[in-house]
């Protein structure tokens, strides 16, 4: 059973561009990140696969947010390029054995999540 730990988040400033990190336990084919705001449904951002071009984002999140694989050490990175309010959520990483999707349920496990509060 692969594990998943996040850490990064915490109290930010608008403005700020915090990293996220995921340490997986062992080497899976897909890693992604999610994120779930009060009240709202858990929503896809984007995965790095294990393809030289497999770096995908959900629509609005390329250029807002940066995904990053240190493939060696099993680490995923989520960088925050100047979040805002909106931003706060608790964030998710998840990993797939085989294959990435945009969909939550196709993803075997899932991280603890770290949350993210961004004041003004």
């Amino acid at each position: 059973q692969v594990r998943l730990v996040e850490s990064g988040g915490g109290s930010v400033q608008s403005g700020d561009s915090p990293t996220l990190s995921c340490v997986a336990s062992e080497r899976t084919f897909c890693m992604a990140w999610f994120r779930q705001a009060p009240g709202s449904e858990r929503k896809f951002l984007g995965y790095r696969n294990l393809r030289p071009d497999g770096t995908y984002y959900a629509t609005g999140i390329e250029g807002r947010f940066t995904i990053s694989r240190d493939v060696a050490n099993n680490i995923l990175y989520l960088q925050l390029n100047k979040v805002r309010p909106e931003d706060t959520a608790v964030y998710y990483c998840a990993s797939a054995l085989n294959y990435c999707n945009a969909n939550a349920g196709s993803y075997d496990t899932w991280g603890q999540g770290t949350q993210v509060t961004v004041s003004s």
